[in-house]
Formats: C-alpha cells, structure tokens, sequence
C-alpha cells in the first residue's frame, strides 16, 4: 500500500514502546512523528474542527497511534477525539481509551458479560465498607485506588480490619477505592495477554518476586512466555471488544475455575512482553493499523441507527418463536426489511450468516432493520436474573465489636 503519514502522540520519544513503533511504522516505510500530546491546542468552528502544534498549524494524518500516560488521561483523549474528528484513523478511540482507564467503568462495562472477572465493590458511605468485605466472602481483599497504574495504590488487606482501616482512611484524603476479591490460587503471578484487532499476539506470565503480591514488571516482576489456551484466548479477545479496544493489554488472574480478568490496558507497554516471546508486537501493530485504515473508527449501532425509522438490536430466539427451527431465507426476515448481522450460538460468533443457515431456539440474533417490525420478535418486558443471596460470613473471633 501507499506509505500513511502516522503519528504516534506520546510525551517520551526515547521510550522504549514509542521507540518500537516508530521503528516497526519506518520498517514498512510509513512516514511517521513523535507529537507530544501536551503540545496540541484544539479548536472548534462551525464544521471545521482543528488542531495546532506547538501554536503552528497541524499537517493531516492519515493514522494515529495514541500513547496516552495515566497522568493526563482526560487531555489525551481530548486530542484523540479532535483527531477523529478531522477524518484521521485512531488505533484506540477517544471513548475507548477513556472507558478502559476507568476501572470502576470498565468493571462495569465487564460484568454484564459471560466474562471472568474479579468480585468488586464501590461504597463510599464507612458503614458500608465492612458490608462489602463480607459479601465477596471477607479477608483478604485487595484495594485499588481507582487513578492507581503499575502496581501504584494496589493493597493486600489480610483481615477486615485493616481493610476497613485502609479505606477509610483514603476516603478520608478524598481517594476513591474499589475493593477485590483475592483470588488466592493466583496470588504473586498474573497473565498479560496483548491483543491486537481480533486475536491474541503475545502472552506472557508474570510473577512477583519475594513476598510482593504485585506482579508488574515494573515492581521488579520477572517474565516468561506462555502459550493461552483457548478459553483464556478468548476472555482476552472478548475483555478488549467489550471496551471497543483494537490494541489492549489484558490481565487476567489463573482462577480455579478459569481466567479472572483484572484490568484492561489501552497503552500496554511493549518491551516486557516483547523480551518475554521474541514477537515483534510493534510490527504487528502496524500490520494492523494498515489493514484497517481504509475502515477508519466505525461505530455499527451509532451509524446504522441513523436512518429513520431503522435500528439494530440484538435478541434471543425463544424456543416457540415462528423463525425458530427454520434457515435465514425461510424465516421471513429479509421480506419483512430484518438483515441478521451475526449469529451468537454458545461460544461461537457467526457473522454475515448464509441464507441456508438455520436458526436454532437459544440462539442470539444482531439484527438490522425497521424498527416496528424488528420490536414484534422482542419480548414485551426484558426478563432480568435474579440475583443470589449470599450468606455473609461470620465476623472472626478477632473481629468482634465492628459495626455490622
């Protein structure tokens, strides 16, 4: 293809990741620039939003690369959005990369979804706190700051008391804190999965060393590469889509009953995972941004709703629904303006079906189409799960006396 003009937006050029990239971008003769992201000033006008850099006029990209630090998320992503805005493609977009700094949001955004996570609680009123420790089954907890990065404002509470201690005292410096379930079998160690578009490139294990629980690299964690299997392949790819992420890193704790995802990362660091597996991920990456430049950031349900009277959706097929048991082509849909866009049947996604599929009771259907006709195969009311009580657990002997 045509080289791209690329710019990798990041405040350290001498970085190691932002160094890969420029490299592996050069490598497959791109033209591409290091812009610190501080240096942009945005502009909006009637129909003609702008950027400038270091106060002179910005020449046009054709892709961005976002490296965004923690430090100045809100910003960052600003300049991310600006660059969509003027027809540039972005690796990660503006939302996606807001979403998955959020770890309160993007815990949520996770757990309506058949997907492994770690049991987690938000409270801010004190007497909830001890509450919410019992409710994940009490001590040890892990408390995470919700600005945290790199292992930072990550806490082991071996007993409730000094959990609710630690708590309250963040809360008392105004830090909001989510608390964790530990999952003890996994404890010193974690897999960082890095995924790219729709697959898995690397994996690497990483361990703590001595008695830190903490396994980030940048704690001294040691690495090693490691071949997923599928069903830890899967919750990586999943956990990244869910976001609306096309580059992440994905942490997963080795829970006894499978993966446990942790964190979600949309500026994962290059150089651990690339010492640990040899793979040239920055290479990679850029196959990635090549293929997909001409599809630019596309937003199915937003842009397909915007013809009147149309919408998608997505619903499940009862057993004694009439298209139940029948192929796409018999089932009346396409007559009645309904295109299905995927099937989701078990753990298998089947997109753009043929017309002599079947359509099987259970299964999921992403369709496009009128939106009258389309509310007929809804059901009148969404049927929401009931949840589970849990016994809370005893206070121990140790812990008599806190308020309940």
């Amino acid at each position: 293809m045509n080289p791209l003009k690329i710019a990798i937006l990041s405040r350290g050029p001498r970085l190691y990741s932002t160094k890969r990239l420029k490299e592996a971008a050069i490598a497959r003769g791109h033209k591409v620039k290091v812009l610190d992201t501080l240096k942009f000033g945005i502009y909006l006008r009637q129909g003609e939003p702008d950027l400038t850099f270091r106060g002179k006029p910005l020449s046009l990209y054709d892709a961005v690369v976002p490296r965004i630090g923690s430090s100045i998320t809100f910003y960052g992503a600003a300049v991310v959005r600006q660059f969509e805005q003027m027809g540039a493609f972005c690796l990660n977009t503006a939302d996606s990369i807001m979403a998955s700094r959020d770890k309160l949001a993007s815990m949520q955004a996770l757990s309506r979804h058949d997907v492994g996570i770690a049991e987690t609680a938000f409270v801010r009123d004190q007497s909830d706190i001890l509450g919410a420790i019992n409710e994940m089954g009490g001590a040890p907890v892990i408390i995470k700051l919700l600005s945290g990065t790199q292992g930072v404002g990550v806490i082991l509470a071996e007993s409730n008391k000094v959990a609710e201690a630690i708590i309250e005292t963040l809360s008392s410096v105004k830090q909001n804190v989510l608390v964790q379930k530990f999952v003890s079998e996994s404890k010193g160690r974690d897999i960082r999965a890095f995924v790219v578009g729709d697959k898995v490139v690397a994996a690497m294990r990483r361990s703590a060393v001595g008695q830190e629980f903490r396994s980030n690299v940048h704690r001294g964690g040691t690495t090693q590469a490691v071949e997923l299997d599928e069903e830890y392949e899967r919750t990586a790819i999943r956990a990244a889509r869910i976001l609306n992420l096309k580059v992440a890193g994905v942490d997963m704790l080795e829970g006894k009953d499978g993966p446990v995802i942790m964190e979600v990362n949309s500026s994962p660091g290059l150089e651990g995972i690339e010492g640990a597996t040899g793979v040239d991920v920055a290479g990679e990456i850029i196959k990635f941004l090549e293929n997909q430049i001409r599809f630019g950031n596309f937003d199915a349900r937003e842009r397909l709703s915007l013809a009147a009277g149309y919408a998608i959706t997505e619903f499940n097929v009862e057993p004694l629904s009439p298209i139940s048991g029948k192929t796409i082509e018999n089932s009346g849909l396409r007559e009645r303006d309904i295109v299905i866009l995927r099937i989701t049947r078990g753990g298998e996604h089947i997109a753009n079906p043929r017309k002599e599929r079947e359509i099987l009771a259970g299964d999921s259907l992403l369709c496009y189409g009128n939106q009258v006709t389309l509310s007929s195969y809804l059901p009148a009311q969404l049927k929401r799960k009931r949840r589970k009580k849990k016994k809370t657990p005893a206070a121990k002997p140790q812990e008599k006396g806190l308020d309940q």
